[in-house]
């Protein structure tokens, strides 16, 4: 199968934060950037924004957050490709142990590693890219 995605780290230098954002259709609590739409249009990837507010949604937060409360605030999302498979994370921190661990057993993703990071804000969780913060 070819990839025909065009996403580069290039492309992700230009967000550096923005007011606009976009709901997700099915989790009305998720919404995400600019910088994450362009992930998600450009790197064939609707398919993450998706895991992650599944993820939200489907109490993975508020269970990490049990343990840990500052995922209830902010967590930092990691996907990480090698020969087309993938593993998605989350941690509370970076020098924590993931909350979260998901094996993707194909993507074409065509970066070998994104960071998105999720901030709760009392009523929404916004998705963006370190860039954007």
């Amino acid at each position: 199968m070819h990839n025909n995605h065009t996403l580069t780290e290039t492309d992700l230098q230009r967000f550096t934060g923005d007011l606009e954002r976009f709901r997700h259709p099915f989790v009305r609590s998720v919404i995400y950037t600019p910088g994450v739409k362009c992930v998600a249009e450009r790197g064939g990837a609707y398919w993450l924004i998706d895991e992650l507010a599944f993820a939200i949604a489907g109490g993975e937060i508020t269970k990490a957050g049990k343990r840990d409360p500052r995922v209830l605030e902010m967590h930092f999302w990691t996907l990480t490709v090698n020969d087309q498979v993938g593993e998605l994370t989350a941690r509370a921190d970076s020098d924590v142990e993931p909350f979260f661990v998901k094996g993707i057993d194909y993507t074409d993703f065509p970066l070998d590693k994104i960071d998105i990071w999720a901030a709760f804000d009392g009523e929404h969780w916004t998705l963006y890219l370190p860039s954007e913060h």
